[in-house]
């Protein structure tokens, strides 16, 4: 979050001015934007909800807390692997590494035969 930027909460009722507005005169995004002094980014957002839901669905409270939605974003950590672990998935992948150059030129033998 940049310095000095303030989260600010719009009624329902002006979103859909705001939808309603832009539809009525042709404005773009940005042109709306401008004009009620706010972001492209929200005029799009509420334009995507008003089309979806209708204009009662600018009515709903979307926020979530911070802290919920990072606990529920962060991904499980993967376990560690031991050294031995390493080792032996790295034995495998040079074992099927090569199983997969012999049947590779095996293939090639076959097809040139067949040639």
């Amino acid at each position: 979050m940049s310095k000095g930027f303030v989260y600010k909460r719009y009624t329902g009722e002006f979103k859909q001015k705001v939808i309603e507005t832009m539809f009525a005169e042709k404005m773009s995004y940005c042109e709306t934007a401008r004009r009620f002094e706010t972001t492209d980014i929200s005029v799009r957002t509420w334009t995507r909800i008003y089309l979806e839901e209708g204009p009662e669905g600018l009515y709903t409270e979307r926020r979530q807390n911070r802290a919920d939605t990072a606990v529920n974003i962060r991904k499980p950590r993967k376990p560690k692997l031991s050294a031995k672990a390493r080792q032996d998935l790295a034995a495998e992948n040079e074992y099927l590494r090569a199983e997969n150059d012999y049947l590779k030129n095996l293939h090639a033998l076959v097809s040139k035969r067949a040639r």
